[in-house]
C-alpha cells in the first residue's frame, strides 16, 4: 500500500547535490530508475527532473529501509531520507557520480506496473506507443530537457520584449470565423443556436485593434489553431510568439527581432547569430533556390541556361522555350560518378513536381557523359558546363518547362540531393536570411481570383500602388519572413491602416464592399478613428524550439501533441459526445459515407 508523506519534506533535488551537502541529512523524492541487489547492499538509482542520484540501502545503515528496498521495482515513486556520502567508485558519466545517499528511511509513495516503454534517453519506440503513454515518454530525461529549454526560451523572450516596451495582452480564443486561408476550427454556441465561434488561426485582427487602441507595443505567446493537413512541422494547435508595434516601418521590426533571435540563441546555445541578418528579395530566392524559404547552408544555386540552349534542336528544350518557359540547371560538386539508378530516381523525383524529366551532364576525367550531348553537340555541352562553373568530377542536372515547374522541381531537387548525399550530415551551422518583397497577391486558377500571399491586411509597397487597379500580380508587399536552414522561423509585415486602401485590397481579392464589411466590418470601422501606422511579426515558437533542441519533428517539442491524423492516442480525442450535449447545441450528426 502507498505511504503518505505525513509532513515529510523534500530538501533537495537528486541532481542538485554538491560537495557542500556531504555528511548532511537530506530527503530526496523521485522514481526508481533501476535497482541492483548485491546481497548485503541494495543500490537504487533515483531519478527526478534534475538528474539521478545513487541511493544505497544496507542492514548496517538501516535494517527496515533495507528490507523495504528489496521490494522496489522500476518506476516506483519513493521518498528517501539519509546522509550524503562520497562514493567509493566514482561514476564520471553521472553529474552526481561522486556521491551517494545512505538510505536511513524509505517511503514507497506509489507502486508502478512494468512500463510499456523504457524510461531512458534516445528511446527507439514506435511513435504511437510513445503518444499513447505520453506521460511516461515525458519522464525521459531528454524529453524533459526539451521542455526546460522551452520554458527558458519563453522567459528570455518575455524579458527581452518587456525591456523593449511591450505589454503582454491576451486576445480571445472564441472569435469570429473569417475564412481566408486555412480552415477554421468551429465551436458551436448554445446561446445562439446555429451560430459558431472560431478558434483563432492567429491573433492578427485583435493585435491590429490593440494598435488602434493606443497600446503601442503588444506581444503574446499565443495558442493558435488551423484545421489543415499535417506534416512533421505542423500541428492542429500550435504556439506562436506574436507581436505588433505602432509607428514603425520594415527596418524597425526586422532590427528589433534580429536582436531577439540573437539573445535567444546566445543564452540557450551560446551561439552568436551574426547581425544584421542577410536580406534577399523573394524574386532572387525563387530564381536562385526555387523556394521562398531557401536553405543557404550549401550551394547548388539554380542557373538559367535558356539563352545558351535556345538554338539547339533538342525538342524538350525547344518546346519549353517556345511555350515561354525556361531551361535551368543545378551543379552537384564531385558527383559525376553517380550511378544511373540513382540519377533515374532523381528523374522520377522531379516528375512529382510536374517536370517531364531530368537531363544531366557528367563531367568525367575521361570526357563528358550525357544522354543529351548528341543533341547539343560538344561545343554547346561545354558551354553549359562553363556557365555552371563545372569542373572535372561535377554533375549538372537540367529541367525544362514553365518557369513555375522548373523552379519548383529544381528547388526541391537541390534539397533532395543534399539529403541523399548527406551534404549536411555533420553541419552545425545556423544560416539565417530575411526574405523580403513578397508578391502581395497571387492568382488562384481554381478559385479564379487573386488570393493574398500572406493575408489581406498586408501593406503594398508604395512604389507599386499604381498596379493595384491594372495588374495586382506586379504589386510587392511590405512583408518579411525570417528563414533558418530552409524553414520559415517567423514572418510578418507592415499592415494597411487606411480604411479606403483596406477596402481596395478586399476588392482586389474579389470581395464586394458588402461582403468585406460583413466579414471584417469591425476592423474597417476601427480604421475610421485615427489608426496609427503599424506592423508586426510572429515566430513559430514550436519550430524555434525544434532548432534549439536539434529535433526535426514538432511532436517532440509539444507536451501533448496530436498524431498525423490530428488524433490524440492518449485521451482518444476527438471523440463522440452525449446526445444531450448535441441537443443543447441544436446540432444533429449527418452520417458521412
Amino acid at each position: 500500500m502507498a505511504e503518505r508523506l505525513n509532513g515529510l519534506k523534500r530538501s533537495l533535488l537528486c541532481g542538485k547535490v554538491t560537495e557542500a551537502n556531504l555528511d548532511e541529512k537530506i530527503t530526496v523524492m523521485g522514481w526508481v530508475q533501476r535497482k541492483r541487489n548485491l546481497g548485503a547492499l541494495i543500490f537504487v538509482d533515483l531519478r527526478d527532473r534534475s538528474g539521478i542520484l545513487q541511493v544505497v540501502f544496507g542492514e548496517e545503515i538501516n535494517k527496515e529501509a533495507f528490507e523495504k528496498a528489496d521490494n522496489l521495482k522500476s518506476e516506483y515513486c519513493i521518498a528517501v531520507t539519509g546522509v550524503l556520502a562520497r562514493r567509493e567508485s566514482v561514476n564520471p558519466n553521472m553529474k552526481t557520480g561522486e556521491f551517494e545517499l545512505q538510505g536511513q528511511e524509505l517511503k514507497i509513495l506509489s507502486e508502478s506496473e512494468t512500463p510499456p516503454i523504457y524510461i531512458k534517453e534516445d528511446l527507439d519506440a514506435a511513435e504511437n506507443i510513445r503518444m499513447k503513454y505520453r506521460y511516461l515518454d515525458l519522464r525521459r530525461p531528454d524529453m524533459q530537457n526539451i521542455f526546460m529549454v522551452r520554458h527558458k526560451c519563453a522567459k528570455i523572450i518575455r524579458d527581452y520584449l518587456d525591456e523593449n516596451g511591450f505589454l503582454e495582452i491576451e486576445t480571445p480564443m472564441l472569435t469570429k470565423s473569417t475564412p481566408e486561408g486555412a480552415r477554421d476550427y468551429l465551436v458551436p454556441s448554445r446561446n445562439y443556436p446555429g451560430m459558431f465561434y472560431a478558434l483563432p488561426q492567429s491573433p492578427q485582427l485583435f493585435k491590429q485593434l490593440l494598435m488602434v487602441s493606443g497600446f503601442d507595443r503588444y506581444f503574446q505567446i499565443a495558442k493558435c489553431f488551423r484545421d489543415e493537413d499535417l506534416r512533421a512541422n505542423r500541428q492542429p494547435e500550435f504556439t506562436q510568439v506574436d507581436m505588433e508595434l505602432s509607428f514603425v516601418e520594415v527596418d524597425d521590426v526586422m532590427a528589433l527581432n534580429e536582436e531577439l533571435i540573437k539573445r535567444v540563441f546566445k543564452e540557450i546555445l551560446n551561439y552568436d547569430v551574426p547581425t544584421p541578418i542577410r536580406r534577399m528579395p523573394y524574386k532572387e530566392a525563387m530564381e536562385k533556390y526555387g523556394s521562398d524559404k531557401p536553405d543557404l547552408r550549401f550551394g547548388m544555386e539554380i542557373t538559367d541556361i535558356t539563352d545558351i540552349v535556345k538554338d539547339t534542336d533538342f525538342v524538350v528544350f525547344k518546346n519549353a522555350i517556345e511555350n515561354k518557359g525556361s531551361v535551368r540547371s543545378i551543379k552537384v560538386d564531385n558527383a559525376a560518378s553517380m550511378g544511373r539508378k540513382v540519377i533515374d530516381r532523381f528523374g522520377e523525383f522531379v516528375k512529382t513536381y510536374k517536370a517531364k524529366g531530368l537531363a544531366w551532364i557528367a563531367y568525367k576525367e575521361d570526357g563528358v557523359k550525357s544522354p543529351i550531348s548528341k543533341f547539343l553537340g560538344d561545343d554547346k555541352t561545354m558551354e553549359v558546363l562553363n556557365a555552371m562553373g563545372a569542373k572535372v568530377g561535377d554533375l549538372v542536372f537540367i529541367v525544362a518547362d514553365t518557369d513555375k515547374i522548373v523552379l519548383n522541381a529544381l528547388g526541391a531537387l537541390r534539397l533532395e540531393v543534399a539529403k541523399k548525399l548527406e551534404i549536411l550530415k555533420d553541419n552545425k551551422e545556423f544560416n539565417f536570411v530575411w526574405i523580403t518583397e513578397f508578391p502581395l497577391v497571387t492568382y488562384d486558377e481554381e478559385a479564379k481570383r487573386y488570393v493574398a500571399e500572406h493575408h489581406p491586411f498586408t501593406m503594398p509597397m508604395d512604389e507599386d500602388l499604381e498596379y493595384l487597379d491594372t495588374d495586382p500580380s506586379k504589386v510587392r508587399a511590405k512583408a518579411y519572413d525570417l528563414v533558418l536552414n530552409g524553414e520559415e522561423l517567423g514572418g510578418g509585415s507592415i499592415r494597411i491602416h487606411d480604411m479606403k486602401l483596406q477596402e481596395k485590397m478586399f476588392e482586389v481579392l474579389g470581395f464586394t464592399q458588402e461582403s468585406a464589411w460583413e466579414r471584417f466590418g469591425f476592423l474597417l470601422e476601427a480604421f475610421k478613428f485615427g489608426p496609427p501606422p503599424h506592423g508586426g511579426l510572429a515566430f513559430g515558437f514550436d519550430r524555434m524550439i525544434m532548432f534549439l533542441t536539434n529535433h526535426d519533428n514538432i511532436k517532440d517539442v509539444i507536451a501533448f501533441p496530436k498524431n498525423q491524423n490530428a488524433f490524440d492516442p492518449m485521451t482518444e480525442a476527438p471523440n463522440v459526445v452525449d446526445d444531450k450535449q448535441l441537443t443543447d447545441l441544436g446540432i444533429g450528426i449527418v452520417d458521412k459515407k
